[in-house]
């Protein structure tokens, strides 16, 4: 599920003294012949080179941890008694760490897909909210060790004999899972992955056969899938972990997190913590003995032999960790392939909302007042209410009842979106019309239908046409939203290519110029066109 936040550098020369003391300081780190430090184990105080991170926690006197409430039980979730007040294994788990360290937690609301650039620009000190150890994410930060291990559960429907406990043989079919988790690491390749922004709704489009299984976390298949009684447990396909994130420039931080957290794992008090949630196993009981070779084989599970670097940003090992990298020529590709499924969507998302508008304008005018008032009321709900609500009561909401796919989904839920705003702008438009135009044509002996057909409405349609395309370069914009019924439209695209490159600069600027080009040249059509009505 992303409110990514990116700060755009100021003038060059006011931040010089500050990026040459940072690459001092990576040269200070990386210059040394024993090569980066590897975060994950517990080490001897003083080890670790004193970067003030630590001390300023401390002398704060709180440890502010990212999590999103979103992601509810049995991660971080409100109380149900107290509203007001927050539970979760996560939040024993913090509140443990924290008294380690001798300050307090506190928790930060946060996105959940922008939880690791929120960390970046120094919203909080760690994430702790089910963090998946992948590896886009061990080149990016650093990791601790573990605090939780779970298994990749794979689920299908009850009915579908195909789906087997091997990840081989998953060729060729849909397989949901959550966007940028261990899940689809291991799906790549191997199978159709169809993306998810939240929990439920993989398992909500497998019941209602969108797709052919659901491969995620075993915690959240027991509390979202198990439930369901039209769904079956095939298999568990392999081990991941949950681990703390922090920035790889506060070793000294991530440092006593793993201390503090080899302390908690050692006295049991993580294992009542997840006790207290039923969520203790046996895959937990190799957490009390993890060390160096356990924390290397997560970091690089592909057998990466060095100890090359940290999981913070260190020199990645090339078997281990995905090394960021700049776009390639296929993935400038897929921006185009992007671009031309949100031109496709918004087109035929226009070409509903504008009859669909003229006749719900007309109705609100001529109708008889029955239906007048139900016009009425069909634009004020749409305005009303959010269209990613709308998108997402179409799609999941209404599956039952009414299987669409996403594309027809997304079609027709901004069409009838928009609908509700055309419905205004041509209703303005008629209304602009002289009424003498209508009562002439109507003495004619015209009929009303063909009054409006003859008369007002090409003068009505000729007025609105501006509004109505200014109308559409927003639905090019509004069409990012179908990505939270799986369209993998520009902004989608965008945000897949970002994690992949590390950077949001260049797929950004790529996704701004595709938008860019799509609606400019509406733009200065709109404004001509206005020009040339003023002047007639």
């Amino acid at each position: 599920m992303p409110h990514a936040i990116h700060q755009v550098p100021g003038r060059l020369h006011r931040r010089l003294p500050a990026l040459l003391g940072l690459a001092l300081a990576l040269v200070a780190c990386g210059g040394s012949g024993d090569g980066p430090p590897t975060p994950g184990v517990a080490s001897a105080p003083g080890a670790a080179h004193d970067d003030g991170s630590l001390r300023r926690v401390q002398a704060a006197g709180v440890l502010r941890w990212g999590g999103d409430l979103q992601g509810g039980a049995p991660y971080v979730y409100e109380d149900p008694s107290d509203p007001e007040q927050i539970r979760g294994f996560e939040v024993d788990l913090a509140n443990a760490l924290a008294r380690e360290l001798g300050v307090r937690a506190e928790f930060v609301q946060n996105d959940w897909s922008a939880l690791i650039p929120s960390l970046e620009r120094e919203t909080f000190d760690m994430v702790l909210n089910g963090l998946e150890v992948t590896r886009p994410r061990v080149g990016r930060v650093r990791f601790s060790r573990p605090y939780y291990v779970f298994a990749a559960r794979l689920m299908a429907r009850r009915d579908n004999p195909r789906v087997r406990a091997d990840l081989s043989a998953l060729s060729g079919l849909r397989v949901g899972t959550l966007s940028a988790s261990f899940s689809e690491e291991l799906l790549q390749g191997r199978a159709e992955v169809v993306g998810y922004e939240g929990q439920e709704e993989p398992y909500a489009d497998c019941v209602a056969g969108r797709n052919d299984a659901v491969l995620l976390d075993d915690i959240i298949a027991t509390l979202y899938g198990e439930t369901r009684p039209e769904l079956r447990v095939v298999g568990d396909l392999g081990d991941g972990f949950y681990s703390i994130a922090s920035r790889p420039a506060d070793e000294a931080l991530g440092r006593a997190l793993d201390d503090a957290l080899a302390r908690i794992i050692e006295r049991g008090e993580l294992e009542q913590i997840l006790r207290r949630e039923d969520l203790w196993n046996d895959r937990q009981l190799g957490l009390r003995t993890w060390g160096e070779a356990e924390q290397q084989r997560m970091l690089h599970p592909n057998g990466g032999a060095d100890g090359a670097g940290s999981a913070g940003g260190g020199a990645a090992a090339a078997s281990g960790i995905a090394r960021p990298h700049t776009m390639t020529f296929g993935q400038v590709l897929l921006f185009f392939e992007g671009a031309g499924v949100t031109l496709l969507v918004s087109l035929l998302a226009m070409l509903i909302a504008i009859p669909l508008g003229i006749s719900i304008a007309i109705g609100r005018l001529y109708a008889p007042k029955p239906l007048a008032m139900l016009a009425g009321a069909y634009v004020e709900l749409y305005r009303g209410t959010p269209v990613l609500l709308q998108l997402y009561i179409l799609y999941y909401g209404l599956a039952q009842a009414i299987r669409l796919d996403p594309i027809t989904a997304a079609v027709v839920g901004l069409g009838m979106n928009y609908a509700a705003y055309e419905a205004e702008v041509y209703r303005a438009g008629i209304q602009a019309v002289p009424r003498g135009q209508m009562e002439a044509a109507l003495s004619l002996g015209m009929g009303l239908p063909l009054a409006l057909r003859r008369v007002v409405l090409p003068q009505a349609f000729r007025l609105a046409l501006p509004s109505v395309t200014n109308d559409f370069i927003a639905l090019l914009k509004d069409s990012s939203l179908v990505s939270i019924i799986t369209v993998v439209e520009l902004t989608k695209r965008m945000t897949i290519v970002a994690v992949d490159t590390r950077s949001h600069i260049l797929p950004g600027l790529l996704c701004a110029a595709l938008y860019f080009a799509m609606s400019y040249p509406l733009s200065i059509f709109a404004r001509k066109l206005e020009e040339r009505l003023a002047r007639s």
